[in-house]
C-alpha cells in the first residue's frame, strides 16, 4: 500500500497501523506528534490503520533552546 510520509512515498504492508510505520522507520514511541490526512492522532490510538494514500505527518520533539 501506498503512504506519503513527511512528503516522501513510502510502501507499506496492507493492513498497517500508525504504530506499526513508526516500529518501520525505527522512530522511538515518545517525543512524536503523528497526524494522519491532517488529524492528529494521540499515541492512544496509534492502533488507527492506516489507508491507500493517505498523508502522515511526523514532528520529532527536539530539546534545546
Amino acid at each position: 500500500m501506498n503512504i506519503v510520509v513527511n512528503g516522501d512515498a513510502t510502501d507499506v504492508a496492507a493492513e498497517s497501523s500508525v504504530a506499526d510505520l513508526i516500529t518501520i522507520l525505527g522512530l522511538p514511541d515518545r517525543g512524536i506528534a503523528v497526524a494522519v490526512d491532517g488529524e492528529v492522532v494521540p499515541r492512544g490510538e496509534w492502533d488507527r490503520l492506516l489507508g491507500n494514500n493517505s498523508a502522515v505527518e511526523i514532528v520529532t520533539a527536539v530539546q534545546g533552546g
